[in-house]
């Protein structure tokens, strides 16, 4: 565990300088007018805070020295960007710079590879977020993040995902009196034949419908709109929509 770990990349964490945040403000000051000195006194004091949020990916099998430079990057990130206009403290402003600079440094070198428009999206996203958060005190729609950084909500909801750490099929999830509850446990088993075969016919069924038809169910279905916005999107009235609506369904379950 890294808090058990004295000496990181050539630091001794044991004599590590803690400053107070009038301290900190009063250097940041004196950094944003151009002293450099504090810019490094900034940075010794507050590798303890480095050190405490890397920490929190103790249980990552990451070697600890790698994560504490990655650490000290985004401190000098949030260092270099902070305001000192703002009523928040630097900590507060730090932290979440500095899990991100971890975080982005594991993502790229796992295991798996996203694609760097993916990332791009995920990073520019999460950064949008922690900026309302910390503006609005609260958390985001996805909306208003695809708004923040001019993507559509698909490109958000699937870089974020993309990103996310993967999970062991048996990773515990709950456990009481020894029987253990994983994640493998809550997947249903859709591998019998009466389900495939079904898919097999839904397909197939879906495939010989005319084109507006199939359009109306994904505006419908997959869109969510209804049918006067269906009827003013085609150019039908809202009876007609409705009555090709439940043509088309009983088409597929084989009634017509």
């Amino acid at each position: 565990m890294y808090y058990n770990k004295v000496d990181i990349s050539g630091v001794d964490t044991s004599k590590l300088k803690v400053l107070k945040e009038s301290e900190k403000m009063e250097l940041l000051k004196q950094y944003k007018a151009g002293d450099r000195n504090a810019r490094k006194q900034l940075i010794n004091g507050n590798l303890r805070l480095v050190l405490s949020v890397i920490q929190k990916f103790s249980g990552r099998n990451e070697n600890a020295d790698d994560l504490f430079q990655v650490g000290c990057i985004g401190l000098m990130k949030a260092i270099d960007n902070f305001n000192t206009d703002l009523d928040v403290k630097f900590s507060t402003y730090a932290v979440p710079m500095i899990c991100g600079e971890v975080r982005r440094y594991m993502r790229d070198t796992g295991p798996i590879r996203i694609s760097r428009s993916y990332r791009d999206i995920a990073y520019k996203a999460m950064q949008a977020k922690e900026q309302y958060i910390n503006e609005h005190q609260k958390e985001p729609t996805v909306k208003q993040i695809s708004e923040l950084i001019g993507c559509n909500e698909s490109e958000v909801v699937t870089a974020l995902e993309s990103i996310s750490d993967p999970i062991s099929l048996y990773e515990p999830v709950y456990s009481d009196s020894g029987d253990t509850l994983y994640v493998l446990d809550q997947i249903g088993d859709k591998n019998d034949d009466s389900n495939w075969l079904d898919e097999i016919a839904l397909r197939e069924a879906i495939g010989a419908l005319q084109p507006r038809e199939k359009n109306i169910l994904y505006l419908r279905f997959c869109l969510g709109k209804t049918q006067v916005e269906v009827a003013n999107e085609i150019g039908i009235s809202q009876a007609q929509v409705s009555r090709l609506e439940k043509y088309t369904l009983d088409k597929i379950k084989g009634k017509v």
